[in-house]
């Protein structure tokens, strides 16, 4: 029994430090902009950048990316660079 609870533990650490970088709708960044800055600093195909925007426009916000802090972090700091809003979560 100890080991399933152990396993149970080693999985639930795992979940909880993935996170989620997530790109919040304004008014001023251009579709475009957006699309090419999924692109190239969250290596996104032009159809997930694309499917991603129109959530973003009509939801208010869209998780971009999932994975570690360290891995997202520099990826938000891209986006808040490109005038992008971003935020890890």
């Amino acid at each position: 029994m100890q080991t399933l609870e152990q396993n149970e533990t080693e999985v639930l650490e795992l979940l909880t430090e993935q996170k989620d970088l997530v790109i919040f709708n304004d008014d001023y960044n251009t579709f475009d902009h957006v699309i090419e800055s999924l692109i190239k600093v969250c290596k996104h195909e032009v159809e997930q950048a694309e499917q991603c925007t129109w959530i973003i426009h009509y939801n208010g916000k869209c998780q971009v990316k999932r994975g570690e802090y360290e891995k997202l972090e520099p990826m938000c700091t891209a986006l808040l660079e490109r005038g992008i809003s971003a935020e890890i979560q």
